[in-house]
């Protein structure tokens, strides 16, 4: 039993039961008074500590009023940041109720609901979207035995562990209604399952969790909220199908029981895990509106946003037919289309007999906006998935992009954090504007801060080093007592262990890597860190290549394996690292965000240009750069190729560029040069990285348009976006019926800056021209016959002859060089967000 808390040490309560103080400096000084003994002890977890909380020492902290006054302050400051005006509340019109589902939300490592970068990002989201005041309530799943712990054998070999999570011992709150769990149910291949719900709250941010460990489930259903990524498809799309389904009927229970605010307008789909949340939309639309299906795909459609973190297909949950059809015929006569329609929905392009199932096809075909989570991401996923849009050239693909954040008071070290505190406005952690006066911080500042960093990671290392070693039973440990220097260079490198991540690289050249190692007056020293997926043979290679390399009595000091990585290992290793690097297969990095939260620790970036750093990597100007680029940007063909090239340019800006530079103390102690790239790095990214950042784009760009969009589709019973829908019908059957007769163009050739005159005629067949638009598409042709970064105009309607409409319009010769043309008819409907989403279009014969 927990012993109570006296009413004056209540607030500790409070401050415990919200993930505030997950990332809230103060929250955790004042648990850490407490008991600073019993905080290490239970592991930074709050409820474990006044659980264990003693009696004695609580009467002690009742009698100690230094302590009481701070945790007064410290209450108000977590009520003043629930209830105040923010971000949103300034906002005209005022963002949108966002449902946020996700397969995994990492929060903070006490909590075991995720297991690498895609679960942190929908942490940082919630977090970001407190910090702003955005009306956001997250959608997830309780996993009773959370992601495994790692756990290397004597030969280097990944084990995996699972804990067993109990709720009880987490700041979670199951919700009840009338003094019973509030339940939801779902069909598992006609079987009722049960979920009861639990609720976080991240700071202003309800997070709802469904658990389905019930006695109530047969056995076999009590274990689908097991384990995060665990199991085989089958178990997959079981957990699939209670975070989409059931993850919506417990946002609308909790809402009826008056436990979650108002109902959200937008539903945003982290990957395609979440993506059965629309099934569950659509039927609700039929059953109260009246609707038939194709009429609720539209109307439920038009408030949904899908994000994307896949930059290859092999990376996509795809379930085969014969196991969608034992889990949603039911479903299908309850919605009266049949299994073909279904299914249609997730069909590949090209499968006819649609024996695969396509869990993003699904997200995109069922959703109005789409994102990749950078620019270049976005880029391949337009490429990646533009067979569903047959004709649309890529660029216009109807996907875009987000660029991916990090919440800042989550990853930033105490010593950055003291810097920036001292430098920037109170509100640097979440305003972008803040970081204006990044500048002005001077290299005494940086470089204290960053030598404190850096001996905070080396003594935390020997002590993860000597605890591995005792569990391994290794007698003679000694030896980690001098495992990093806290002067030397210090590169991490921290993520997934997947094949494409590239983790070995290094080890490509072992003598060129010996030889950083080994410098006595330039040393370089490595901590690696990270997780394979269980059943990932070869990531699990990739680890005990890198432990059995480390082992060598030379350079066992220099270059180390920390095992069991997580949240807290995260953070340590982000503050102390000088340079974070980050070398996947170009373009494998969907965004790789890791190294965001490395820069705003004061490390630099050396990486790939990949993901997020191929947009905002900075090449040098007077000698001085952001980070460093390996590598360019082509894509080979060829791994092994691009591998040994890759694995060159590491080398290369590792021996010329990186290891001189922070060894250069020609202006006296500091090194000058490395701290004015520390600099540069911080002004120029720190803005650009942060999480608020990301999720006022989301606001600005994606939620606020989608929604209006949404409420004015969905008004007067869902008038227009039924009128919509059937105009979409209507238009695809009757589109094989546009044909481009002729195309006239005034003379190509003339001075730079002169305008031709251009004539199309078209036709439309049972289209009217309301219904349409003709475009030219002109600009200079590339070596391979396409046009370069091409300019759109619309033409204007003219007269109709023999049939046809004539549409005419010029074009400016803007750009030297051979020039080129194409003409094309796409459809208009003031209701289209592009024309591109239908996938209709009608382009002139060469």
């Amino acid at each position: 039993m927990s012993p109570s808390l006296p009413a004056e040490l209540g607030p500790l309560a409070e401050l415990a039961a919200n993930l505030r103080w997950a990332w809230d400096p103060a929250t955790r000084e004042v648990f850490k008074w407490a008991d600073k003994q019993l905080w290490e002890a239970v592991e930074g977890n709050p409820i474990g500590l006044l659980g264990r909380l003693g009696r004695d020492r609580m009467a002690e902290l009742v009698a100690d009023k230094a302590f009481l006054g701070r945790l007064t302050e410290v209450r108000a400051d977590l009520e003043k940041y629930l209830t105040g005006p923010r971000w949103a509340q300034a906002q005209t019109p005022a963002p949108p109720g966002v449902a946020y589902f996700s397969a995994e939300f990492g929060i903070t490592e006490v909590m075991q609901t995720y297991s690498g970068g895609l679960g942190v990002l929908a942490g940082d989201h919630l977090k970001a979207a407190s910090d702003l005041g955005l009306p956001l309530v997250g959608i997830g799943l309780l996993y009773r035995h959370g992601y495994f712990r790692q756990l290397l054998d004597h030969d280097g070999w990944q084990r995996e562990q699972y804990p067993h999570v109990n709720p009880h011992d987490l700041p979670l709150t199951r919700l009840e209604r009338d003094g019973e769990p509030l339940l939801v149910e779902v069909d598992l291949q006609g079987r009722t399952v049960q979920a009861q719900i639990w609720k976080a709250d991240v700071g202003r941010v309800p997070l709802l969790l469904l658990d389905t460990d019930l006695a109530s489930n047969h056995p076999d259903d009590r274990v689908v909220t097991d384990r995060l990524y665990g199991g085989d498809s089958e178990h997959r799309l079981r957990q699939e199908i209670v975070l989409g389904i059931g993850g919506v009927r417990a946002l609308y229970a909790a809402i009826e029981a008056g436990l979650v605010d108002a109902e959200p307008v937008m539903f945003h789909a982290n990957e395609g895990h979440a993506g059965f949340l629309q099934f569950e939309r659509i039927h609700r639309l039929m059953s109260s509106g009246g609707l038939d299906f194709d009429q609720a795909i539209e109307t439920a459609r038009a408030s949904v946003l899908f994000t994307t973190h896949t930059p290859v297909p092999a990376g996509i949950d795809r379930f085969p037919r014969d196991l969608m059809e034992r889990y949603f015929a039911a479903y299908a006569d309850m919605v009266g289309v049949s299994m073909d329609r279904l299914l249609a929905i997730g069909r590949e392009p090209g499968d006819q007999s649609g024996s695969i199932y396509n869990m993003a096809l699904m997200g995109l075909r069922l959703s109005a906006g789409a994102n990749g989570v950078s620019k270049l991401h976005g880029q391949v996923s337009r490429e990646m998935f533009s067979d569903l849009w047959p004709g649309v050239e890529s660029p216009e693909v109807p996907i875009t992009s987000i660029t991916n954040g990090v919440h800042a008071s989550t990853w930033i070290g105490p010593e950055m954090a003291a810097v920036y505190d001292r430098v920037l406005p109170p509100d640097w952690s979440h305003n972008p504007d803040a970081w204006t006066l990044a500048g002005g911080i001077g290299d005494d500042q940086l470089w204290r801060a960053r030598g404190r960093a850096r001996e905070r990671l080396v003594q935390t290392v020997r002590e993860w080093a000597r605890a591995q070693g005792r569990r391994r039973g290794e007698s003679n440990l000694g030896w980690t007592d001098s495992i990093l220097d806290p002067e030397a260079l210090t590169i991490g490198f921290a993520r997934r262990f997947a094949t494409y991540k590239r983790a070995t690289l290094l080890l490509s050249q072992p003598e060129r890597l010996r030889e950083l190692l080994l410098s006595t007056d330039r040393p370089v020293q490595f901590v690696f860190s990270g997780k394979a997926h269980p059943r990932d043979d070869g990531g699990k290679g990739l680890i005990r290549d890198i432990v059995h390399f480390s082992r060598d009595p030379e350079i066992r000091t220099r270059l180390i394996f920390v095992e069991d990585y997580d949240m807290q290992i995260a953070r340590t290793m982000l503050a102390g690292s000088d340079v974070w690097l980050n070398n996947p297969r170009r373009p494998h990095e969907a965004s790789g965000t890791s190294g965001e939260k490395s820069v705003l620790n004061g490390g630099l970036h050396a990486s790939v240009l990949d993901g997020w750093w191929d947009e905002m990597y900075e090449p040098a100007v007077d000698g001085v750069s952001n980070g460093f680029a390996i590598g360019g940007r082509g894509n080979g063909s060829d791994a092994g190729h691009q591998d040994a090239a890759d694995a060159a340019s590491l080398f290369d800006v590792l021996e010329r560029q990186i290891v001189p530079t922070f060894y250069d103390r020609a202006d006296g102690q500091l090194p000058r040069r490395w701290l004015a790239h520390v600099r540069a790095s911080i002004t120029t990214l720190g803005p650009k990285v942060l999480a608020t950042r990301m999720v006022q784009d989301y606001t600005n760009q994606l939620y606020t348009p989608l929604a209006q969009r949404a409420m004015r589709l969905t008004a007067d019973g869902g008038k227009r976006a039924l009128d919509l829908g059937a105009w979409r019908g209507r238009l695809a059957t009757s589109w094989e019926g546009i044909t481009i007769e002729d195309v006239e163009l005034e003379s190509a050739s003339g001075t730079l800056g002169d305008d031709r005159d251009v004539v199309v005629d078209v036709r439309l067949g049972d289209i009217s021209p309301e219904e349409v638009e003709v475009q030219i598409v002109h600009g200079r042709v590339r070596a391979d016959g396409t046009i370069a970064q091409p300019t759109v105009a619309t033409l204007a309607v003219g007269d109709g002859h023999d049939g046809c409409i004539r549409y005419t319009g010029t074009m400016s010769l803007d750009i030297s060089g051979e020039y080129g043309l194409a003409a094309r008819v796409v459809p208009r409907h003031e209701d289209l967000r592009s024309w591109a989403e239908t996938g209709l279009v009608t382009w002139a014969p060469e």
